[in-house]
């Protein structure tokens, strides 16, 4: 550890008592209802027969990858609202630099592997279920889980690097590389370079990678039928919001100069709180088969 500092202080979202309380309240709820529609898409995947195609494969580490998500940051901002001494230990904070970037890298890359389902089954419907079989999907998923840990090690390479010898108080409700370049006793120029072409490029090519699946998604849509095309807009559409929702703020944060803002802390509450929360219904109240298997799953067990 290159490092005087033992512990951080975390500013949260507000020193305002009583938006403190609010902070609270609102998130507790935020937090509670991920956990819950995440859970629930979780344990229908796994226990419906109707839910086997490589779409609900996904969805289920996508549901996983959400939970994880957003629970490396929002105990913490629950927990702080309401505390008198809102300190990190250092090694918690590298811990949540970990966490933070593997889960969510895990997210950016099934999405994408969501994506390339949906290109096969709308672009190459003869072929797909030859493509797109339970060992290739396996086989995708573990990739993902591979990528996810080296961008993260290479993350918390740079973290573990930084020496700190004085301030120790973060202006925002988690830790991430950003503000830490701030603090940091060291010319970061060039960690914060490192940053961009790892962080901000993953999400930057990311977020092309999957417009362009989608443009080529919806060209393809000419030749099928009207129902083809209405079914094939709805699924895309589901995923063109989640895709927006997460690589608009991830794409701000992570691909600038090494500058913080006061919008920082509000931009990152779309990523890491807002988007596990949106996906369970984005994905249950806009698909039909979801929503009848886990109606007959719960029915059956009530």
């Amino acid at each position: 550890m290159n490092s005087s500092v033992t512990e951080f202080i975390l500013l949260g979202l507000t020193q305002d008592p009583v938006k403190q309380r609010a902070v609270f309240g609102v998130f507790l709820i935020f937090y509670l209802a991920t956990l819950l529609g995440n859970f629930l898409i979780v344990v229908t995947i796994k226990t419906s027969r109707t839910l086997g195609s490589p779409m609900y494969f996904f969805l289920f580490y996508l549901s996983f990858a959400d939970t994880c998500f957003s629970t490396t940051t929002a105990p913490r901002l629950i927990v702080d609202a309401l505390a008198q001494k809102k300190t990190i230990s250092y090694n918690e904070c590298m811990t949540q630099v970990f966490t933070l970037h593997f889960f969510g890298c895990m997210e950016i890359l099934v999405l994408i592997l969501m994506a390339l389902d949906r290109y096969v089954a709308i672009c190459k419907p003869l072929r797909y279920t030859t493509i797109m079989n339970r060992h290739v999907c396996s086989i995708l998923v573990i990739l993902a889980w591979v990528g996810s840990c080296i961008h993260s090690s290479a993350q918390i390479f740079l973290a573990l690097r930084l020496p700190f010898c004085g301030p120790n108080v973060i202006d925002h409700y988690f830790c991430d590389l950003q503000p830490l370049l701030k603090l940091a006793c060291m010319d970061t120029y060039v960690t914060n370079l490192l940053v961009v072409s790892n962080s901000g490029a993953i999400c930057t090519v990311s977020f092309i990678i999957l417009l362009t699946s989608y443009v080529v998604i919806l060209y393809s849509l000419r030749n099928h039928s009207a129902e083809g095309r209405r079914k094939a807009l709805s699924t895309c559409t589901s995923h063109f919001i989640v895709v927006v929702l997460f690589f608009g703020p991830c794409i701000f944060i992570y691909t600038r100069p090494p500058t913080t803002f006061p919008i920082d802390k509000t931009v990152a509450v779309f990523y890491t709180i807002g988007t596990p929360l949106l996906n369970p219904l984005i994905y249950t109240l806009r698909n039909m088969e979801v929503k009848k298997a886990m109606k007959k799953l719960w029915c059956s067990k009530v």
